[in-house]
């Protein structure tokens, strides 16, 4: 239901904001419906479907098509709709609920428990093959691991940013914590990898040269630590996306040759 809500209400606010601006009809190209679908993921199952609309509503008309539509939009909607969601309703969306083949129905997400919440860690077998709680679709790191390949071969997506993203939040956590066992907590746990794979290589918000890449994956794995670890909140991943979606019209510029007029002059 969470992901018939945002994917609907993605489309029909697409749909009805078109008609009402007079603008093309761009619910054809399933951009909309890829935008409710990756919210829905991110989501855990505790929110309500009228905050699912909400966020879904938020994502597709004030982050991408007040800014001109798919190509012109800022910053990932998906990523963005999460961030307000989490900071309007953190009481629901900071939840997490246990899938139908663990052994629990309810608890703190490892997230949580890793911040200091008051519970019991799975096993990293458990973090790796989903049976723990999170949000829809960040349970399973297997899976997510497996359809990151799986693009990565296709060309659909670059390795550069979920690999050094990955990378560096591995690192950078290993060097805080000096646990390798807690690393690979923060390795699998949280929305990292979810994002890593569907949210940062998004290509309209993320760099086109691999040096704006390799920035912008580390800057994500930086910011994702430091809020991990100091920040209010026990998960960054989607605020670290949305800070470095912002730097992105800047790193696109690292490398380009500047234009002095000197061919205007001579003519």
């Amino acid at each position: 239901f969470i992901i018939a809500a945002c994917v609907v209400a993605s489309v029909l606010s697409e749909l009805i904001f078109n008609v009402l601006c007079k603008r093309k009809q761009t619910v054809g190209d399933l951009s909309a419906a890829v935008t409710g679908l990756i919210l829905a993921l991110s989501l855990p199952t505790t929110v309500t479907i009228w905050q699912c609309v909400v966020g879904a509503v938020f994502a597709t008309i004030i982050v991408k098509c007040v800014f001109g539509g798919y190509g012109y939009n800022f910053a990932n909607p998906a990523a963005t709709a999460r961030v307000m969601l989490l900071i309007a309703f953190s009481a629901s969306v900071a939840g997490g609920t246990m899938p139908a083949l663990a052994e629990i129905t309810s608890g703190a997400t490892p997230m949580a428990v890793l911040g200091g919440q008051e519970g019991t860690l799975p096993s990293l077998l458990d973090m790796l093959l989903g049976t723990r709680g999170g949000a829809i679709g960040e349970t399973c790191a297997l899976a997510l691991l497996a359809g990151g390949v799986y693009l990565i071969i296709r060309r659909v997506i670059s390795w550069q940013i979920p690999v050094v993203y990955i990378a560096s939040v591995f690192a950078l956590s290993f060097a805080i914590t000096g646990d390798l066992n807690k690393t690979l907590y923060h390795l699998l746990g949280g929305g990292l990898i979810f994002g890593a794979v569907f949210m940062a290589t998004d290509p309209v918000t993320s760099p086109k040269k691999w040096i704006g890449k390799t920035i912008f994956a580390l800057g994500c794995g930086l910011l994702t630590v430091m809020i991990r670890f100091w920040g209010a909140y026990p998960e960054g991943a989607s605020f670290a996306i949305l800070i470095m979606n912002i730097v992105t019209p800047y790193l696109n510029m690292i490398g380009e040759k500047k234009n002095d007029g000197g061919a205007e002059n001579e003519g």
